[in-house]
């Protein structure tokens, strides 16, 4: 089994709903993103999966969340807009372009702020949660 990670960000702003505190108004972060997949075999080159695919999966996901007021985006309508729903928002996206190179999405870990992050994997004898 082979893990390949790469690191990626995007600018966006959010309020976190019945949040007590100051992060329930309006703010922004550099938000930084890894992403990590897993793959059992390699091709004839001996690559896992060409880091510009993975890198190109991951500018289309999250091309939407880029610079947007995250609260407006269809998948935070009714969920808040954390760094762990963000993180699972992020791997549901990346898990649907990975099939097409017989990669599986591990985990991806949202960093807020450069000491804080949240993390988000599917078990593979769990549903995932919707």
């Amino acid at each position: 089994m082979w893990e390949l990670t790469i690191r990626t960000d995007f600018s966006a702003a959010h309020q976190l709903r019945e949040y007590e505190g100051v992060c329930e108004r309006l703010h922004g972060h550099n938000w930084t993103v890894e992403i990590t997949v897993r793959c059992r075999r390699l091709d004839h080159r001996g690559i896992a999966l060409d880091f510009k695919d993975l890198q190109a999966a991951a500018r289309d996901v999250l091309a939407e969340l880029d610079h947007s007021l995250l609260n407006d985006l269809a998948p935070f309508a009714e969920q808040n807009p954390s760094a762990e729903n963000i993180a699972r928002h992020i791997f549901r996206g990346m898990a649907g372009r990975m099939a097409a190179f017989d990669t599986r999405v591990w985990k991806v870990v949202v960093h807020e702020t450069p000491g804080c992050s949240a993390a988000y994997l599917e078990e593979d004898d769990e549903p995932p949660e919707s």
